[in-house]
Order: structure tokens, then C-alpha cells, then sequence
């Protein structure tokens, strides 16, 4: 049995979180953003295909089918890069490993922050912020909790970019997720996790600076 746990255990992991970015510009056009532009702004989907979610300390990864996010972001110019948009829904959806099915919740209203712009390649980067949540692998009757600095912190980020040209929200393998209240085999509490995913937005955004 404890054979078993290991082999799925092993491979066990998610996170979540939804959306940000420190952006990899070309160093001319690359500079912190004092103010933002979005159009038409309001309600918002993004909806990303394979997604996948990553244990970095334990080096085991597992992948979801698609993921969907929602929420508002603010219209109009001259406005501040943070909460830039508030992202009310992150949803992962066929999550599994090695047959095993994997649920992943994310609680809360996590704001999406705009950081810096790159008007060479019409890049966006942004972070998403308060993220808190859990995953749990009901075969194994094993759960834990995601988020920055501690269990009830509510502070998990990640990092983003957002390409105009493309329109869609990249998730970069980056930020300070973490396990935590780990009763998973091989996993542990304090492990960094991280996920990658491109959101394509629904209506067509732009977000410029200034």
C-alpha cells in the first residue's frame, strides 16, 4: 500500500493561482508604468487550454486539461497599475496524474496589478495577488493548502504577462506559492509551487502605459 501512495503521491501536486507578470522586455522600452490604459475593460473570461501545475521542490508536476478565469477589469486612462482588475474566479479543470484525479479550489477576489510596459512588443507585465486555496487527491483521502506565506496569509502571487498583440494572459512559472496542512504522501508542507498557462480574453482587451 505505502508502494502505491508513493507512486501517485509522487506525482501529486497543485496550486493554483491565476495570473501576473515581471516582464522580460528589451531593456529601452521596458520601464515601470505610472498610469494604465484599458479598453473596453469590464466584465471579463480568459479561458487557457493545458495547464500545468508544478511541486518545484519536489521536482513532480501534474497537468490539467484547461483552466478558466474570471472576473472585471477597470476602463479608461490614467489609471493606477494596482488593481488594474480583480480576478473573482480561478477554475482548473481535469486535473490528474497517472490516472488519479486531482481537485484544485481557489477562494477569494485576487487583484491583478499592473507593473511595468513594453511599447516594442506591446507587453504588459502584472502580477495576481491574494491567492488562497487547496487541492485535495480523493483516492489518496489527502489534501493541502496553497498559499504565499503562510497557511491563512492570503497573499499568494503569481507573475504574468499580457501581449496585446495576442491578446491573452501568460502565466509565468513564477511567484510565492507554497504548500501548506500537506496529508499527502512524498509532497511536503512549505514545497513551492508554481503554474503556467495562457488565458485568452474574452472580449478582446487592451492594456497599455500609459
Amino acid at each position: 500500500m505505502r508502494a502505491i501512495l508513493n507512486r501517485f503521491g509522487k506525482a501529486l501536486i497543485t496550486g493554483a493561482a491565476a495570473a501576473a507578470v515581471i516582464g522580460m522586455a528589451a531593456a529601452p522600452a521596458f520601464a515601470t508604468a505610472a498610469t494604465w490604459t484599458v479598453k473596453p475593460g469590464g466584465a471579463t473570461t480568459g479561458t487557457a487550454g493545458k495547464t500545468v501545475i508544478t511541486d518545484k521542490t519536489a521536482g513532480q508536476s501534474v497537468t490539467c486539461t484547461s483552466s478558466v478565469a474570471k472576473g472585471t477589469l477597470k476602463k479608461g486612462s490614467g489609471l493606477a497599475g494596482a488593481g488594474l482588475g480583480t480576478i473573482t474566479s480561478l477554475a482548473f479543470k481535469g486535473c490528474s496524474i497517472l490516472g488519479q484525479t486531482v481537485g484544485v479550489t481557489i477562494t477569494g477576489k485576487m487583484p491583478l496589478n499592473g507593473i511595468s510596459y513594453n511599447a516594442t512588443t506591446k507587453t504588459a507585465s502584472m502580477t495576481i495577488t491574494k491567492i488562497h486555496g487547496s487541492f485535495s487527491v480523493s483516492s489518496l483521502g489527502c489534501s493541502a493548502t496553497i498559499d504565499g506565506t503562510g497557511a491563512a496569509a492570503h497573499n499568494g502571487m503569481v507573475k504574468a504577462t499580457f501581449s496585446n498583440t495576442a491578446n491573452t494572459l501568460k502565466v509565468l512559472a513564477s511567484g510565492n506559492l507554497h504548500l501548506y496542512n500537506n496529508t499527502c504522501p512524498v509532497i511536503n508542507s512549505g514545497d513551492s509551487v508554481n503554474f503556467t498557462g495562457s488565458y485568452k480574453l474574452t472580449p478582446k482587451q487592451t492594456i497599455t502605459s500609459p
